[in-house]
């Protein structure tokens, strides 16, 4: 049996790798476990790192933070990648007043901080409050900004006495971040009788109003339009649509922008809810026309492009309708209906809707591949290459005035932005960024494991201790505090603004950098829109909590 004890307390990667394996293990299996229908899910994974730690098992420090960093960074870059598509279109759609309240939180937490330092007559020095903030709010990066701005005060000989380990103190404040956080959701729920199940009917209306183009049929009764081009009519009329069909009366076709319309004509027209009126009141008047009866000729069809070079190449320049009488007429991508506007990009991953013959669309399902196949395969490249580029974006020093040091946005706010930015803007690299559902699940949730394993390990040891002096119980109700009051204020002002609970609670989520909290909101909704949320205020969020560390650490320590 000496080689089993050895396997248990020894320093080896074997070691290291049975004790992550346990901790995972057990942490994931609890977490399914649910007390009056709530679960703390892949919260529990740090509570069994506490456990692990408290009766001595440890892993070697270095290898610790390489796996807590690293698990992070997965982490988070694959929520940049996923919302990346949709990040930019629901920042024009409330994501002013989203980051408004996010820098509202962040704010109010400050306050919190600043006034429990001198309600408790300084008992609580400052950089230990600003270790309990940044557990309270989960924030890694803000701890490792406010440990730096400690040690190079030291080395300037600014600081009295040795450097304090504020590593205990986001600790003891994290675990209790991460149940404040949730019991505010609760309580917030609970304030305005939210039930799940109206929101998401909420929701989904407004996805319906709001973001899926409307198929309708007009016939054409405005004599001006006799004998002009589709090209010409949308030019008079400058609003987007997209014609798929056209009956002239005798046969359905196809039509192109040269196609010339008479009085009679009955079009089928794909357009937003913003321009239907418009389109409607030029063109003529909008008639209940049965177009399956023309499927004889006509057919429309959805096709997945999954071929690699047809990334980042515009509808335009496929030339679609002219060789093959095809038109797109919608691009379905990331829980998004979009208009086929010539001048889009097509990305892989797109479901794009097609209309045309039988034969000719069995063609271009050769051209854009409509293999569900290739979309399994793995894009690595996309997803390395991202992170190098994310943690150099994250390592550049941003210098204020009177500041010793610059401010950084650190290992995970540099690779949310790149990720972020490669999900949108990706395909004009010809990366292919898009990835199963599945997949990026499998990244998510091992990186939030790994980073909250290693988090409670590191804790484990002198977690009892603390927690039961009187200094620790200070701690914890502090970070209790720091968690909650801002977290409930921003989140009665934003329901009585009518954010929808889902988009408020990632918002929140997003606003404390949690991650535990982030998937929690996601297991109760049946949506994207709390990783939408999350990922719209993140960015800024992060910023502003590594350079508020810092101010506080420089101002006040």
């Amino acid at each position: 049996m000496s080689w089993f004890i050895e396997l248990l307390t020894g320093n080896s990667i074997a070691h290291a790798v049975l004790i992550y394996a346990f901790v995972i293990a057990t942490g994931v299996m609890l977490g399914k476990i649910k007390i009056a229908g709530i679960s703390l899910g892949v919260t529990f994974v740090l509570f069994m790192g506490i456990l692990v730690g408290h009766f001595g098992f440890t892993v070697d420090h270095t290898v610790m933070h390489f796996i807590k960093e690293f698990g992070l960074i997965l982490f988070i870059f694959s929520i940049g990648l996923q919302v990346g598509p949709s990040f930019f279109t629901s920042f024009k759609k409330g994501g002013m007043q989203l980051n408004g309240l996010a820098c509202l939180l962040v704010l109010l937490g400050i306050g919190v901080t600043l006034s429990l330092f001198y309600i408790f007559k300084g008992e609580i020095s400052i950089p230990m409050l600003v270790g309990i903030m940044q557990g309270a709010v989960t924030n890694t990066p803000g701890l490792g900004a406010a440990q730096e701005a400690l040690r190079q005060l030291s080395e300037a000989g600014e600081l009295v006495g040795p450097i304090p380990s504020i590593g205990l103190g986001y600790a003891v404040a994290y675990p209790m971040g991460v149940i404040g956080i949730l019991l505010s959701f609760i309580i917030i729920r609970g304030i305005f009788r939210i039930k799940l199940d109206k929101e998401e009917e909420k929701l989904t209306a407004q996805k319906e109003t709001t973001e899926t183009p409307n198929w309708i049929s007009i016939k054409i009764t405005n004599e001006s339009l006799v004998d002009c081009t589709l090209s010409q009519c949308q030019s008079m009329i400058r609003r987007q649509f997209i014609a798929s069909r056209l009956f002239t009366g005798q046969e359905v076709i196809v039509p192109s922008e040269e196609t010339r319309l008479r009085l009679g004509d009955i079009l089928s027209v794909i357009v937003n809810d913003a321009d239907e009126k418009s389109v409607v009141a030029f063109m003529g008047k909008k008639v209940d026309y049965v177009w399956e009866d023309s499927e004889n000729t006509m057919v429309s069809r959805r096709i997945v492009v999954t071929q690699s070079n047809i990334n980042g190449k515009t509808i335009g320049s496929l030339a679609l309708r002219s060789v093959y009488g095809v038109n797109i007429t919608r691009v379905h991508r990331s829980g998004i209906d979009l208009l086929a506007r010539p001048e889009l990009y097509l990305q892989v991953g797109d479901r794009v809707t097609v209309v045309g013959s039988v034969d000719a669309i069995k063609k271009v399902e050769q051209i854009l591949g409509n293999t569900l196949k290739r979309l399994n395969e793995p894009h690595l490249i996309t997803i390395f290459l991202g992170i190098f580029v994310g943690i150099l974006v994250g390592s550049i020093p941003i210098h204020f005035p009177n500041m010793p040091m610059p401010a950084k946005l650190g290992l995970a706010g540099g690779p949310l932005i790149v990720a972020i930015l490669l999900g949108r803007f990706g395909y004009r690299l010809k990366l292919i960024t898009y990835t199963t559902q599945s997949a990026n699940l499998m990244l998510r949730e091992m990186g939030i494991s790994l980073f909250l394993a290693s988090v409670g390990i590191s804790a484990g040891a002198e977690f009892v201790d603390t927690v039961v002096s009187p200094d620790g119980l200070r701690w914890i109700l502090s970070g209790v505090l720091i968690t909650m009051l801002p977290a409930i204020t921003v989140g009665i002002i934003g329901r009585l603004l009518k954010i929808n609970y889902f988009t408020l609670i990632g918002m929140i989520s997003g606003s404390c950098t949690n991650p535990p909290a982030l998937a929690y909101s996601s297991s109760i909704a049946n949506n994207d829109a709390p990783a939408v949320a999350y990922s719209t205020v993140y960015p800024l969020t992060m910023f502003l909590r590594i350079i508020c560390a810092q101010f506080i650490i420089l101002l006040f320590a």
